[in-house]
C-alpha cells in the first residue's frame, strides 16, 4: 500500500544511522529500567448496564411491543435525523471504556448514529445494521475515554430513518491498573491463536496495542534505551513490530548485520515486557518467493536465537503484491515448516495479497482466504490500512474476515496509502472501534521521525536523542495513537 521508503540520503545521513546501529549491537543504550510493583486486586470492572428507556430520550418514545428487551422496555426512535438517546454514566477514575449498545433493527437499512461523550465525538456515522426482525436483538461496541465523575453518551441518529430501537447501553471500564504481574508479556504470558482470536495464557481473548518501527536501516537512531522506555512506560504499549526491510538496502546488503539489529531489538523488547513482531518486510519486489533464501536464513536464526521466548511474533511477509494468494499460500506452506521446526510454539503472522489489504487492492476480497486458508495452525493473517485512502470497502472487508480469520493489523496509518499528507482521525476511529469489538491486535506505522505525518516524532527528535516522553516532541499523529495506545486493553485472566 506504500512506495518505496527513503534513502538514508534524505534522513539525515548513513554516518547517525551507522552509529545508531553500532550502539544496539553493542548494547550501550540506557539499561531498562525494572517494571514497578502492580497495584493489588487489578481487574476489570464487570460491564453496567444503563436502561435506554430510563435516559434521556429526544425524539422517540420507550416501548415494550418487541420482545427480548432486557429491563422494562426499549426506545423506538423517530424517523428523524437527530432524535437521540442520551445516558448518565459515572467514572471511578479517568480511563478507557467499553460501550456496548444492544439494539434491533428490524429493516433492511443500516441506521447509522453519531456517539458522542461528553459532547465528543466517539464514533460518528457508526453502523447499526439491519437484524432481521424487531425481536432479533445483537450488540455492538466501541471503546472511548471517560472522566472521572459523570459522564453524558448519546447515539444520535444521522439519517431521515432515525436510529435503531435500542434496549441498553453496557458500560465497561477497569477498576484498578492492569492486573498482576505489571507488564504485557507478564500479565498474558505466552499468546496463541483459539478460534479467530488472540488469546492469553488463560484461554482470554486480547488485543495488543503499540508501534511498527520504520526500516531499521534508515531509522535505528530512533530506536534507544530512552525511546523505547518511553514506548513501553509513556505509551504503555504491548507490542513493537521490528521492520528489516529484505531490499532498498536492508538485509539483503548485509545478512549478519541486520539479524543482529533484529535480535537486539527483540531484547530491548523483551526485557520491558512487551510482545515483539519480526517483520520480514518484503514490499518489492512483491512475490514473496523471490526471497525464499533469505527468508529460510534469516527465520532459522531468529528462531534459533528466541525460540524460548513467550513474547515473538514471525511476521513472514510484510506485503505481497502482483502475485496470486495460492502464490502467497506455497510461501507460507514452505517458511512456516522452517520456523515450526524450532520455536513451535509461537504465533505465525502471513501475509495476504495486495499490500495485505486480504486482495481488495487489486479487485478481490477475503474469500480467496476463507476458501483456502493456509494448512497451518497458530497463525493469523494480515490486514494494512491507511485511513486516508482506505475506505468502506477495506473497513468493511476487514470486519467480514475477522468473523472467519484470525487477523492481525499489523501496520496502518491515519493518512494516504503512502503514509503521508492530511490525518483522517474520524475514518481511524472507525476502524479503532471495529478493532477494539472484535479483539484484532494492531500496530502503527510507525516509530520514527521520517518527514512525512506518518511518523509519530517530529523531524530531528532521533538525532537529538529525544525527548521521547509526553506529546511535546509527537506530531498530530503521534499525539493521536498514543493516546490510543494508552487506553490498552483490559486484559482478562480469569
Amino acid at each position: 500500500m506504500r512506495p518505496a521508503r527513503p534513502s538514508s540520503r534524505a534522513i539525515g545521513g548513513a554516518a547517525a544511522t551507522a552509529a545508531a546501529v553500532a550502539a544496539l549491537l553493542l548494547g550501550l543504550t540506557t539499561a531498562p529500567v525494572a517494571p514497578a510493583a502492580p497495584a493489588a486486586g487489578a481487574a476489570p470492572a464487570a460491564a453496567v448496564v444503563h436502561e435506554a428507556e430510563n435516559a434521556v430520550i429526544s425524539q422517540g418514545a420507550a416501548e415494550s411491543n418487541h420482545a427480548g428487551f432486557t429491563g422494562t422496555g426499549f426506545v423506538n426512535y423517530d424517523n428523524l435525523t437527530g432524535s437521540s438517546v442520551a445516558w448518565t454514566v459515572d467514572a471511578a477514575q479517568a480511563g478507557s471504556a467499553t460501550l456496548t449498545l444492544r439494539y434491533a433493527n428490524g429493516t433492511t437499512a443500516n441506521r447509522a448514529m453519531d456517539i458522542t461523550v461528553n459532547g465528543a465525538p466517539a464514533a460518528t456515522g457508526k453502523a447499526f445494521g439491519g437484524t432481521g426482525a424487531w425481536t432479533s436483538w445483537t450488540t455492538t461496541s466501541l471503546t472511548a475515554r471517560l472522566k472521572a465523575g459523570s459522564n453524558t453518551i448519546r447515539a444520535a441518529a444521522t439519517t431521515a430513518n432515525g436510529g435503531p430501537n435500542v434496549d441498553h447501553l453496557a458500560v465497561e471500564t477497569s477498576t484498578t491498573p492492569p492486573p498482576t504481574g505489571g507488564t504485557p508479556v507478564a500479565v498474558n504470558g505466552r499468546l496463541s491463536v483459539c478460534g479467530t482470536k488472540l488469546c492469553n495464557q488463560y484461554g482470554k481473548p486480547v488485543q495488543l496495542r503499540g508501534m511498527s518501527t520504520h526500516g531499521t536501516q534508515w531509522y535505528a537512531q530512533c530506536l534507544t534505551g530512552g525511546s523505547l522506555d518511553a514506548l513501553a512506560k509513556d505509551w504503555k504499549a504491548d507490542v513493537l513490530r521490528v521492520s528489516t526491510y529484505v531490499q532498498e538496502g536492508g538485509y539483503a546488503t548485509d545478512p549478519a548485520k541486520f539479524t543482529n539489529l533484529a535480535h537486539a531489538l527483540i531484547d530491548q523488547a523483551t526485557a520491558r515486557g512487551m510482545y515483539v513482531i519480526v517483520d520480514w518486510h518484503m514490499l518489492d519486489p512483491g512475490d514473496p518467493t523471490y526471497n525464499l533464501s533469505r527468508a529460510r536464513t534469516f527465520f532459522t536464526a531468529i528462531a534459533s536465537r528466541h525460540k524460548d521466548k513467550k513474547n515473538i511474533f514471525y511476521e513472514i511477509a510484510n506485503e505481497p503484491s502482483g502475485v496470486a494468494w495460492s502464490r502467497v499460500k506455497s510461501y507460507a506452506e514452505q517458511i512456516i515448516p522452517v520456523i515450526r521446526n524450532i520455536d513451535g510454539n509461537a504465533p505465525v503472522l502471513v501475509g495476504t495479497r495486495a499490500w495485505s489489504s486480504l486482495g481488495v487492492s487489486e479487485g478481490a476480497n477475503e474469500s480467496e482466504v476463507v476458501g483456502n486458508p493456509v494448512n497451518a495452525s497458530n497463525i493469523m493473517y494480515t490486514f494494512h490500512f491507511y485511513a486516508y485512502s482506505h475506505r468502506e470497502e477495506y473497513l468493511n472487508t476487514l470486519s467480514r474476515a475477522a468473523d472467519k480469520l484470525p487477523m492481525f493489523v499489523t501496520e496502518f496509518g491515519t493518512q494516504n496509502y503512502a503514509g503521508e499528507g492530511g490525518n483522517d482521525f474520524t475514518m481511524s476511529q472507525k476502524y479503532l472501534d471495529l478493532m477494539a469489538s472484535k479483539k484484532i491486535s494492531w500496530t502503527n506505522w510507525n516509530y520514527s521521525d521520517d518527514h512525512r505525518s506518518g511518523a509519530v516524532f517530529k523531524s530531528g527528535t532521533c538525532a537529538g536523542d529525544g525527548p521521547w516522553t509526553g506529546t511535546g516532541p509527537l506530531k498530530p499523529a503521534g499525539v493521536w495513537i498514543r493516546d490510543r495506545i494508552r487506553s490498552a486493553d483490559n486484559f482478562p485472566t480469569g
